[in-house]
């Protein structure tokens, strides 16, 4: 059973910019003039909050092994972990975590899950049952579905891959609690929303879902948070 991580846009890597055409996806503001013609709220929220970044941050091992040394715990608690736990190795990669010390591991702040969650993960990656080569060329639902047999990683978790570490256009987190939450205060003035209304808002955002959550998370939380 797999335990999930802790949701919302202040538990993932978010990075904004002030000079937005350096890290800014190329679809970005094909996206954004299409959201603005498609959908009344997009068309107040993208000029308020204006020009954001997606900025890929290390490689795919590493940002999955953060994410699961995040679960469950603050955005400072996560820090502090991955700061003991990223000097065990010399360097950060599957076979090297492969090769570390249960007890040391555990001295870093792991919890015994973590560490066997972690150990799961590099295993997957170091005998290659992810392919992380074909990714470019693989759909969303084929990388979700490598990713959700690794121990640790839900589905939250492998959507939040894949908009911040793969940065796919058209990602849309029904789990995330920050998502229905914004769609319910934009859309239906704070009324509860259900996955299935969430789903019919978003109908106007194809292509271009995750450029839309982006902005839903900012009508929440307007300052970008990078840890």
């Amino acid at each position: 059973m797999k335990t999930p991580a802790k949701i919302g846009p202040a538990t993932v890597q978010l990075v904004q910019t002030q000079t937005p055409a350096m890290s800014l996806p190329a679809y970005w503001d094909e996206a954004c003039k299409y959201l603005v013609k498609k959908d009344r709220v997009m068309k107040r929220l993208i000029p308020q909050f204006g020009a954001v970044g997606l900025q890929s941050r290390g490689d795919a091992f590493v940002t999955l092994a953060r994410s699961i040394v995040g679960q469950q715990i603050s955005v400072k608690a996560a820090q502090s972990v991955w700061s003991r736990f990223e000097v065990l190795p010399k360097k950060m990669t599957p076979a090297n975590v492969l090769k570390l010390k249960v007890d040391d591991m555990r001295a870093a702040g792991l919890s015994a899950r973590k560490v066997e969650y972690l150990v799961d993960l590099a295993l997957n990656f170091d005998g290659g049952a992810v392919h992380v080569k074909n990714w470019e060329t693989m759909d969303d639902e084929a990388i979700i579905a490598e990713l959700i047999a690794i121990r640790g990683i839900g589905r939250w978790t492998a959507e939040m891959f894949l908009i911040f570490h793969l940065m796919r256009p058209n990602v849309l987190p029904l789990d995330d609690v920050g998502l229905i939450n914004g769609i319910s205060k934009s859309y239906f003035s704070g009324e509860s929303v259900s996955r299935s209304d969430a789903r019919e808002v978003a109908g106007a955002w194809a292509p271009y879902c995750t450029v839309a959550t982006w902005y839903i998370w900012r009508s929440l939380d307007p300052v970008p948070v990078a840890y």
